[in-house]
């Protein structure tokens, strides 16, 4: 406890807001690139170096990615605040009868449902932690509560090797590498570079999927453990309530807010399109970012019921892109800078440098959840650290897949330790960062251990 309350108190002293560290990192960034890079010589570099961080702030592919990565957290709250999504969280609470078993019934549907969407895994992980505690408290039932807190938050370790990962799911789309790499290597290199790396060969590759399985099983199996060792701890908590929406004195056209064939027929009416459109992709394992924000709209629609359920989720849920919506644009400045200096070129050619074709993936996974401590976002890691594992794993000849899969298990797997994505489940559960840091340190060491095995074995 000693330990986790002194990385607490780290956290607190030394590392400032998500923003602070970006608007630092940004700075930091300008700095070396005007010390350590060179401008054209028609260019004055103080000024060049000034526009390529304007450029970046600027991106449009790069700000369609950001909008892209807020309606997946969005959305994937918006479901979970449900009817259908409350039922079924309340039918998972029934069966807790101690820590070990809840515990592993909280663990393993909330990595299950974060593989699927990281935002609707957040949430229901929350939530379905919360009402383990109301349930353990109204039937007598005594808890370890902390350690239930510390398994709503465990699908934040498996997030980024998920259908929702930003990385995998953005190199999914036809073009973004070229994108991505455009100012950094040579047009030959640009030109070897496939069209897009589709999620088959990421998220669904057979590595992957035995990785995400392995994890699954280990750390349902030391919760279970931790669970039968832990000592129960005294629950107090109201009962947190879903918002309702009320019908009352209805007039005229508002009745198409609260219409449940209205907003059945035009989800439907979605979810139709997306099967023609995307049926294909579908079959083939390829999902996009667009993919899965047009298929959650379509069923966040259908589940509310309403037009006006649906709304006043968006409404509740909206809050959570704060972060996204003013650091991205930070980070793709950063990511602008670096590529446009020849900073990315310098910094690959050391990793390059100093690793195998064995030992950058392991090199990618240490440094990825490094900067995760940093950039507490995985779309911003992605476009800030994307194009430096891209270009080393094609100097080295690591299979692109293989180094985007590298740097996303340890992107998530520093969640653990990082509290930054905790902040809505401590609001939810109530709990402090103190109070769950001792368990979820013991999911990022055996995460860990997983993650490093299986780059080595596959």
């Amino acid at each position: 406890m000693g330990f986790t309350k002194l990385i607490e108190n780290l956290f607190r002293r030394y590392l400032p807001s998500p923003f602070t560290i970006a608007v630092l990192l940004t700075l930091a960034t300008l700095l070396l690139a005007l010390v350590f890079t060179k401008s054209p010589a028609e260019e004055n570099h103080f000024f060049a170096v000034f526009s390529y961080w304007e450029n970046g702030i600027w991106n449009a592919n790069l700000l369609v990615f950001a909008y892209q990565m807020m309606l997946i957290l969005v959305l994937g709250h918006v479901l979970v605040l449900s009817k259908p999504m409350e039922r079924l969280i309340l039918r998972i609470t029934k069966y807790v009868k101690n820590t070990a078993n809840a515990a592993v019934l909280v663990v393993f549907s909330t990595m299950l449902v974060s593989f699927f969407n990281w935002g609707l895994g957040l949430i229901f992980g929350a939530i379905l932690a919360r009402k383990v505690g109301e349930y353990a408290q109204a039937n007598s039932i005594s808890l370890n509560y902390p350690l239930i807190g510390a398994c709503g938050y465990g699908g934040l370790m498996v997030w980024h090797g998920g259908i929702s990962g930003s990385a995998p799911i953005k190199v999914s789309e036809t073009g973004h590498l070229q994108e991505l790499l455009g100012n950094t290597v040579s047009a030959d290199i640009i030109a070897e570079l496939p069209l897009s790396i589709s999620t088959a060969s990421t998220v669904f590759s057979a590595s992957n999927l035995v990785i995400f399985f392995v994890v699954l099983i280990s750390i349902s199996i030391l919760v279970y453990v931790l669970g039968k060792k832990t000592t129960p701890v005294k629950i107090e908590l109201n009962q947190y309530q879903f918002k309702s929406v009320e019908k009352e004195n209805l007039i005229g056209a508002e009745k198409l807010d609260y219409s449940k064939l209205a907003s059945t027929l035009f989800g439907v009416l979605i979810l139709g399109v997306f099967l023609i459109q995307y049926l294909p992709s579908v079959q083939r394992l390829n999902i996009t970012p667009n993919m899965l924000n047009f298929f959650m709209l379509g069923l966040a629609i259908i589940l509310h019921g309403s037009f006006k359920s649906f709304l006043v989720a968006v409404e509740e849920a909206i809050g959570d892109v704060a972060g996204i919506l003013i650091q991205f644009p930070l980070y793709f400045g950063i990511m602008g800078i670096m590529g446009s200096s020849g900073m990315i070129n310098q910094i690959s050619d050391f990793f390059v440098s100093i690793s195998t074709e064995t030992t950058l993936p392991i090199f990618t996974f240490f440094s990825a959840g490094l900067v995760n401590i940093f950039v507490p976002s995985g779309g911003g890691q992605w476009a800030v650290q994307g194009p430096l594992v891209l270009q080393s794993a094609l100097a080295l000849n690591v299979p692109l897949p293989k180094a985007i899969m590298a740097l996303s298990y340890g992107d998530q797997i520093t969640n653990m330790l990082q509290p930054f994505w905790a902040l809505p489940l401590l609001g939810i559960t109530k709990l402090k960062a103190k109070e769950i840091l001792p368990y979820t340190l013991l999911f990022m060491l055996v995460g860990s251990v997983i993650y490093i095995l299986g780059l080595l074995i596959f």
